[in-house]
């Protein structure tokens, strides 16, 4: 199986992670694309964040009816920081035959060298960087055991999740720019009210 991981707090998920995703999945013939959501990411100590139960509810709603997207607990399973190194590596060890997809934006691939082993990243899955139309940047060189770095270019889309936490805290809308399942559960649990959380 070729199978793409992609990760995040996903709080909450929107539209722009669902179509970065399926974008993916298309031009890299990707058989599933999970959605791997943090438990403790290690650039993000001591924000606060929605509880992952919550987190990984949102995403089951927000990918219900992709086949291709599953949903994957991986990290918030496990004590301590979640870093991509062990996670990948925690797959690769437990689905041998599967082809691993590493999903990042561009952004993520200049900071990747600061990573926790970024060469065995390189090592262990193919990195697919997300661009929009037309950016350049520069690629690392993660030595010659690594896999290809493949580019994938998505709709210029501007939704992030801290915009998104920031409007529901002020009591505005997120139509449309989350999955109506989403909102709903949102509204039902009465997140993001009180106050906006951190940028992610």
């Amino acid at each position: 199986m070729r199978l793409g991981l992609f990760g995040g707090t996903f709080d909450p998920i929107h539209v722009g992670h669902l179509v970065l995703a399926e974008q993916c999945r298309e031009a890299c013939g990707l058989d599933r694309v999970w959605f791997v959501v943090a438990g403790e990411p290690p650039h993000k100590r001591g924000v606060e964040r929605t509880a992952a139960r919550h987190r990984l509810e949102m995403v089951r709603l927000g990918i219900a009816g992709n086949s291709g997207f599953e949903v994957s607990d991986v990290e918030v399973e496990r004590e301590g920081p979640s870093y991509s190194v062990e996670t990948l590596a925690q797959i690769q060890a437990e689905r041998s035959g599967d082809e691993l997809f590493f999903l990042i934006g561009g952004d993520s691939l200049v900071d990747l060298p600061t990573w926790r082993e970024p060469e065995r990243i390189a090592r262990l899955a193919s990195i697919v960087v997300v661009n929009r139309p037309g950016a350049r940047g520069e690629v690392p060189d993660f030595g010659i055991d690594a896999k290809p770095i493949l580019s994938v270019a998505i709709p210029p889309l501007e939704i992030s999740s801290s915009d998104l936490r920031r409007r529901l805290a002020s009591g505005k809308s997120v139509r449309y720019l989350v999955p109506a399942a989403v909102t709903a559960y949102i509204e039902a649990h009465k997140l993001y009210r009180d106050s906006a959380a951190a940028p992610t």
